[in-house]
């Protein structure tokens, strides 16, 4: 099997069995792992792509969600593998259905009002745990 044909099936293998943890928010560090990408980077890009903009938190400490793990892992994808520039990446994101597309419409289900109630409450619990 020529080189460049395994390396290929690597990349896609590796990109194929990507997962990390099912959480509402990601800290700067637990990004930098899961992407395997130093957190200086991950602050860099936030300077050079104007669509990667995570939250931050009363204490100013970055809260990443899963659009943002998407983003990442397609710009570390661009960059490192398909050898885009930093402009080029720009471009390809900044012109692409994936970032400035409108948001699905969601489709909405019949709650009682205590349902709704025990739901925002599960939600905040979830979050606080994240924010410990």
């Amino acid at each position: 099997m020529p080189k460049e044909l395994a390396q290929n099936l690597d990349h896609q293998e590796k990109k194929e069995t990507r997962s990390y943890p099912d959480k509402l928010f990601y800290k700067i560090g637990e990004v930098s792992k899961i992407a395997d990408v130093e957190p200086y980077v991950l602050r860099y890009w936030e300077t050079e792509f104007p669509f990667l903009k995570p939250r931050k938190s009363k204490s100013g400490q970055r809260i990443y969600v899963k659009k943002d793990l998407d983003l990442i892992f397609q710009i570390k994808e661009l960059l490192y593998n398909e050898r885009f520039t930093i402009e080029g990446v720009r471009k390809r994101l900044g012109e692409s259905g994936h970032v400035k597309s409108a948001p699905a419409p969601v489709e909405k289900k019949q709650i009682n009002s205590s349902q709704a109630i025990e739901m925002v409450k599960a939600r905040l619990r979830d979050i606080l745990k994240q924010l410990d």
